[in-house]
């Protein structure tokens, strides 16, 4: 069996840019791009950029540029430089020992000598279906990526922990007026997190309050429909987008037992990409509930291959690699 010396997992920027610079340092780079996976997490090909129509604050496009596409110019990049793409999961991992095992969705187990994972991280969302119909026109998860498409809009943020608060404070920048509808009657947030959303003039918060639906007029937002988590009454809210801030779920299940994992669920880091098991890397949205850009999700997966790099040029000194090429 061939020894592989860098497997990526994932393909959004944290993984591509990992293949671009591993393949630029001849490592010859597998990566496995995503889908489902038995555990039940979806490891989107491409990650969630996938479902950004616009990315405008990504360096080297003044114009901006689609999810899809950037994604895209990662990918042909990286395979300029040698990298191997293949449309797989990694369905199960057995890194007890040297080298590193991984069992294909299809069943082959490989072996390597590092292991990049940038499975990322999805966002929850309500689950009804109008989420879906307008996702990227009115609906999101990021206000970070998408607040500026919303200026002097009346916008919905969803949610009542930290992220939400965070979220309702900076779409102020832009809209018009900030809603935060609440399923309970005082929010999860830390207080002083909670005390800036409720003082803040640009921001009005309905407590006991359940999106029912996202309404529109088929193009895009036009309002949502509310209903009392106490009388089960319904009232519609006029608003130009709604914003999802009720957590992310980490790609990290296919790891449980074999890496240390945060209470959060993401991967903990040992350094700057080193994971608790030698030889296995982390980088973007899997290891990262803060930033969450493409920016730094790239970042963390230029690090990551360079740690990766680091541990084989170690390897291949001391001739650990020695009788598995």
């Amino acid at each position: 069996m061939a020894l592989h010396k860098v497997v990526i997992i994932g393909s959004g920027p944290a993984g591509q840019t990992a293949a671009i610079y591993t393949g630029r340092a001849r490592l010859a780079p597998v990566v496995f791009e995503g889908g489902f996976l038995s555990s039940g997490d979806l490891m989107t090909s491409g990650g969630q950029l996938m479902i950004t129509s616009e990315v405008e604050n990504f360096p080297g496009f003044p114009e901006g540029v689609t999810g899809p596409e950037l994604v895209e110019r990662c990918r042909e990049q990286a395979k300029r430089f040698g990298a191997d793409h293949r449309e797989d999961v990694i369905d199960e991992v057995d890194l007890g020992g040297f080298p590193l095992r991984l069992r294909t969705g299809g069943g082959e187990w490989i072996e390597a000598a590092t292991v990049i994972i940038a499975t990322g991280a999805n966002a929850r969302w309500l689950g009804i279906p109008s989420e879906q119909t307008y996702m990227n026109r009115g609906v999101s998860a990021c206000a970070t990526c998408d607040g500026a498409f919303y200026k002097d809009v009346h916008v919905v943020v969803v949610g009542g922990g930290d992220s939400a608060m965070e979220e309702a404070t900076f779409l102020t920048r832009y809209a018009s007026h900030v809603t935060v509808v609440h399923r309970r009657d005082s929010f999860r947030a830390s207080k002083i997190m909670a005390e800036r959303v409720q003082k803040h003039p640009k921001i009005s918060v309905r407590y006991n309050a359940a999106v029912d639906e996202i309404l529109g007029d088929g193009r895009k937002v036009t309002s949502v429909r509310l209903q009392s988590t106490v009388d089960g009454s319904m009232d519609e809210m006029a608003c130009g987008a709604v914003f999802m801030a009720i957590g992310h779920s980490p790609n990290t299940q296919v790891f449980r037992n074999h890496l240390e994992l945060r209470p959060d669920g993401y991967i903990a880091l040992k350094g700057w990409t080193q994971t608790s098991v030698p030889g296995v890397f982390a980088a973007g949205d899997v290891a990262d509930s803060r930033y969450r850009q493409a920016i730094s999700a790239a970042g963390m997966g230029c690090m990551a291959a360079i740690d990766a790099e680091k541990l084989v040029e170690e390897y291949e000194a001391t001739g650990r690699l020695h009788g598995h090429a």
